[in-house]
Order: C-alpha cells, then structure tokens, then sequence
C-alpha cells in the first residue's frame, strides 16, 4: 500500500523542502500539499487516510496552536508531526500538550527531517535535539492545563470558540454554521465547562494565552520579576 502524507504550510519554498525530504526516505509516497487549514481539513476528509501530517505552527488565518488542535480535533487519531521556526522549549511543550506526535527545527538538515518522519512513522516520539521540558512551577503549568482542555472540544466546538473570539454573538453563530441558536447556546455552556471558565469574556482571555507571543511573553514576564526581586 501506498504511503501517503499531508504537507501543511503556507510557504512553497518549504513545502518543496519537506517533499525532498519524504520522498528521500519514502520514494514511493503520495504527498498531498495544502497551504491553509481549511485545505488541510478538506484534505483530511478524502476517502484515503494519511499516514503522517507534517504541519507549520504558523499558518495564515490562525493564532497560536489553533491550527493544530483544530486538525486534531478533525482526525483525532492523525499523527502529526509539527515542523515549525519556533525552537522555544515552552512551544514545543505546549504542542505536544496539545496532541503532536512528534516536534522538529524547520532549522534541521533535509537528513534529519527524513530521520524524523521515519521514526515518528515507527511510532517514536520526536523532539529537538538538547529539548529539556520547561521547568513548571507547581506541577503543570497553566497553559499546559489550558492546552489540554482545549485539545478536548469537539471540532464544532472549536468553530464555535474561534467565533466567539472574533466578537460574534450566538445568532451570529447560528447563522453562519446554519444551526439553531439553542444549539449555540448549549456548545457555548460546555465550551465554558471544559475551559472550566465563567464567561464568554474569560474563555476568550484563557485562551488568547495559548498564542506563542503570551506564552514566551509571560515566561519573559516572569524572569524580569525574578531579576527585579533579585531572587
């Protein structure tokens, strides 16, 4: 049977780059390229599994790790290998938090890419050499929390919240995914009991930490507190 993968990324230059690098270890192999999630996600709805997605964290139309839960909630059962700029020990903890099989340097050598997508084929989980989990005061971090209970909503869920996050209310909603409003209403009230939040305004606040910015934002935050406490 034929291999398949699904190549992620909104640059051509890099989807060429990851292409070189299946076909090194995998000849053979159908590759599938999307530039966009909803590409992605129309992908992922084709008949014929794929056996490994390879994902850019940074696509357009999407903020922080929303591509990916987004994708894992689609296929929940997907191997994804994310192939990301971002190197920040924080990020890559979040994204495996958030479901990824496997977390490699865009910076890495089209050898090592191969290697990577080989051993995460095999089941292996991959990270990036010298990769250390961040140190978490108190056990696991908030965002780590945070990510997980997010990873949880259902793919309709998701739509629901990103909505809610660009401002719309729940006829708004209702209109554009063509539901009724008290289905809305009911997605809304377990969003906010999985987000374990009191309020549309506090689950958009809870979330919005999970963009790379705030996560690397608030670690800074958090040294500059030290410094100025000499602690």
């Amino acid at each position: 049977m034929t291999v398949r993968f699904l190549i992620v990324d909104d640059h051509p230059l890099f989807r060429e780059a990851l292409q070189l690098a299946i076909e090194s270890a995998y000849p053979e192999a159908e590759i599938v390229e999307a530039s966009s999630i909803p590409a992605a996600l129309e992908a992922l709805g084709s008949e014929q599994p794929f056996d490994l997605l390879l994902l850019d964290l940074t696509m357009p139309g999407t903020r922080g790790f929303d591509g990916l839960i987004e994708l894992r909630a689609a296929r929940p059962k997907q191997p994804i290998l994310v192939v990301s700029a971002h190197e920040d020990a924080r990020i890559v903890h979040e994204a495996m938090t958030c479901g990824a099989a496997g977390y490699i340097s865009k910076s890495v050598k089209k050898r090592d890419l191969a290697e990577a997508i080989q051993d995460v084929m095999a089941g292996l989980v991959v990270l990036p050499k010298g990769y250390a989990p961040p140190h978490q005061e108190g056990g696991a971090s908030r965002e780590s929390d945070l990510a997980a209970r997010v990873a949880s909503l259902t793919r309709q869920q998701l739509r629901v919240l990103q909505m809610v996050r660009q401002g719309m209310l729940n006829k708004q909603i209702a209109h554009e995914l063509g539901v009724g409003e008290t289905t809305i209403k009911a997605h809304v009230s377990e969003i906010m009991r999985k987000l374990n939040v009191v309020s549309r305004t506090q689950a958009v606040i809870e979330v919005a930490r999970l963009d790379y910015d705030a996560i690397l934002g608030g670690a800074a935050a958090k040294e500059n507190d030290k410094t100025a406490t000499g602690s």
